[in-house]
């Protein structure tokens, strides 16, 4: 077994997942960072207006991101079974064909960003005293898809082979660089979001390139010449059956937190909006216990079903929803009794405080949620049954989510506080869809077993 792989089919189920996903939560904490700093720093010394922009122009780069983050886990899936089934040959083809397949959509979608952008700012109605910052963060940091794609197509690489530290390592160098480069941009030179854009473009930059040095200089399993750079249609067939129906889910939830903030952005404004754009880096700390907790039982799971260890990968999901909903619950309790002293971390704007602490208190309902529903969907993606939580997941942010938000928000005249609404009510309807799933056995039909016949 190589240096960067860790067989996460034998041993003790607890201790191998907290192992595997305390390098991965720290490393997701570390890399929420880069969202915080710059909303942290644009508030403290740019004002509302400039974080407006940078809310607006990142939920537009998640949704291009969230694209490559499908063909990702794909990629992890895949690597864990063939890890299991210690298939070597298709585990070089799927990397390699991984890699190049993100270096092509990362050049094309760089392109289509360029000429979409105003056209998408205008969609979601950007409000036009912050227009120019949102532009500005978008046309910045779309310059900088492919170390996005890059660095998210290693990280999954390389947990599917049972690594979650190095990742942590390269990504949390990243962070502090980022948060120097905000530092000096925007409060140094006041450079608004433009300068935040840019910090965060650079620092990813070179979290990818420290990832490819590692990697070349020890031996991995690709050797990053540019004759490696193949596509195998075999292995491009799996990773986009297992890839895309992820990323269309990705995209959905994206799409319709949009569609939340066209709808704040309409009804409230510059101000709400930098409310919610708060707001949401907020949630992003909250639930990152359930994202790495998702994500080492995917990559868990996925390697056990590959050995044919069916009751481990099930025992990882119930100790992951331990984990993750113990840490989640804590967040929730936390935020309800202090969210002014949370809301206050991103400026001393009354108004922006006063209408993050009502959206608040409606959406971090959802925290106590989605551990239970993301280590489920970790346990269905881990065995392939991506598609089942593409299903599950977009018709909840689409029929429940906008619905819900729209109906509490606008039609009972709820504000803000019905809009936060909408989010809780789409996980729980997607948790009851999930645990109907587990509970049928559905999900075990579909192992390594199948993925092999097909490679």
């Amino acid at each position: 077994m190589g240096k960067f792989e860790n067989n996460l089919s034998k041993g003790s189920v607890p201790k191998k997942l907290i192992m595997f996903s305390l390098p991965f939560l720290i490393s997701n904490i570390i890399q929420t960072l880069y969202s915080v700093a710059d909303m942290v720093i644009v508030g403290q010394f740019a004002g509302t207006l400039s974080m407006s922009g940078v809310n607006i122009g990142s939920q537009v780069t998640f949704l291009i991101t969230n694209l490559v983050l499908g063909l990702s886990v794909g990629a992890t899936v895949l690597i864990g079974q063939y890890m299991g089934a210690d298939d070597r040959k298709a585990l070089k083809e799927t990397i390699g064909t991984l890699f190049t397949t993100l270096f092509i959509l990362a050049i094309v979608l760089t392109a289509l960003v360029h000429f979409l952008k105003v056209p998408l700012l205008k969609l979601i109605k950007t409000p036009e005293d912050s227009f120019s910052e949102a532009f500005n963060y978008v046309f910045i940091t779309n310059l900088g898809t492919i170390f996005i794609f890059g660095y998210n197509a290693l990280s999954a690489v390389m947990r599917g082979m049972g690594d979650s530290r190095n990742p942590l390592i390269f990504v949390a160098i990243a962070c502090v660089l980022n948060i120097v480069l905000d530092v000096v941009l925007v409060a140094g030179f006041n450079m608004g979001a433009t300068g935040a854009a840019i910090a965060t473009v650079f620092s990813q930059a070179v979290s990818m390139i420290l990832c490819m040095t590692y990697l070349g200089r020890n031996n991995f399993i690709f050797d990053f010449k540019l004759s490696s750079f193949k596509i195998n249609k075999k292995r491009l067939k799996l990773l986009l059956k297992i890839g895309v129906p992820t990323s269309i889910q990705n995209v959905a939830t994206s799409a319709s937190f949009l569609f939340l903030t066209a709808l704040v952005n309409t009804t409230g404004g510059a101000i709400a909006s930098a409310a919610v754009g708060a707001v949401g880096k907020l949630n992003g700390f909250a639930i990152l216990p359930a994202v790495a907790m998702s994500s080492s039982v995917s990559a868990m799971s996925a390697q056990n079903l590959g050995a044919g260890e069916e009751k481990r990968a099930s025992q990882t999901m119930f100790y992951g929803m331990a984990i993750g909903g113990t840490i989640s619950i804590l967040a929730f309790i936390f935020i309800r009794l202090f969210p002014e002293l949370c809301m206050s971390a991103f400026g001393n704007d009354a108004e922006m405080i006063k209408n993050g602490v009502v959206y608040l208190k409606a959406f971090s309902f959802d925290y106590v949620i989605v551990p239970w529903l993301f280590c489920l969907n970790g346990l269905f993606i881990g065995a392939g049954h991506t598609t089942f939580s593409l299903i599950n997941n977009a018709m909840s942010s689409i029929l429940i989510r906008i619905p819900a938000a729209y109906v509490f928000g606008v039609s009972l005249g709820g504000g803000l506080f019905g809009v936060g609404l909408g989010a809780p009510c789409a996980s729980f309807a997607a948790l009851l869809v999930a645990i109907w799933f587990y509970l049928s056995g559905k999900w075990k039909k579909m192992t390594i077993i199948d993925v092999r016949k097909q490679g």
